[in-house]
């Protein structure tokens, strides 16, 4: 339980979790190196980046010792997650709730996040033991969801990935967000090799983050 606490913990306290899709394995390092010069801690690199194992292999040992904490994303079965795991990975999210995910990521005492519309997934997800939710796709729900979902779930974690922007941040945080996930609203500028622009956007998802606590 302990390193599955640990791993949770750091997820929650980076506040922001950046989403990570790219076509190539070397865009995808340097669009994590540019999100994590910006101040972002936590990194969700999607399984739709090729040779995704290889890169998460590699940002582990690259940032081991640091506070960075690199997840496997877009997770859709237990092989590829249990593949995630040795290679490195420290959480696994999913689009949506798999109880074979679940059950492999709790064999390893891997947090397991996984996506929730409904309050029947979201119990669900918590009988299988999921201490952070996804709630996805957020630019649909809304903030006011997470408000809903805490009445009959006081005791559950969200993270809305979807529709969350530096100007609604705040929004989120005050519906009762324990941390948010932000993708191509953070990474676009990476389309044109713009970096610069990538660490940028992230250095304002920071400041929009710790104002808005």
């Amino acid at each position: 339980m302990m390193q599955r606490a640990t791993l949770l913990n750091k997820v929650i306290e980076s506040g922001i979790v950046s989403v990570v899709r790219a076509d190539s394995a070397e865009k995808a390092v340097k669009i994590v190196e540019a999100v994590v010069d910006g101040g972002i801690k936590s990194i969700e690199l999607t399984y739709s980046v090729p040779r995704a194992n290889e890169v998460i292999s590699d940002l582990v040992t690259k940032y081991q010792g640091t506070d960075v904490v690199i997840g496997a994303g877009t997770v859709l079965d237990p092989t590829s997650a249990r593949l995630a795991i040795i290679a490195g990975a420290q959480f696994i999210v999913s689009p949506s709730f798999s109880k074979e995910v679940a059950k492999m990521c709790n064999l390893y005492q891997i947090p397991y996040v996984p996506g929730v519309l409904t309050p029947r997934e979201a119990q669900e997800a918590l009988q299988y033991g999921s201490e952070l939710i996804k709630l996805f796709p957020g630019d649909i729900t809304g903030a006011k969801m997470i408000k809903d979902l805490k009445g009959p779930f006081p005791y559950i974690n969200i993270l809305p990935s979807g529709g969350v922007n530096v100007q609604n941040i705040g929004e989120w945080l005050s519906a009762g967000a324990v941390a948010v996930s932000a993708g191509g609203g953070l990474t676009a500028p990476a389309l044109h090799d713009d970096y610069q622009a990538v660490t940028d956007n992230a250095k304002a998802f920071v400041a929009a983050f710790q104002s808005s606590k």
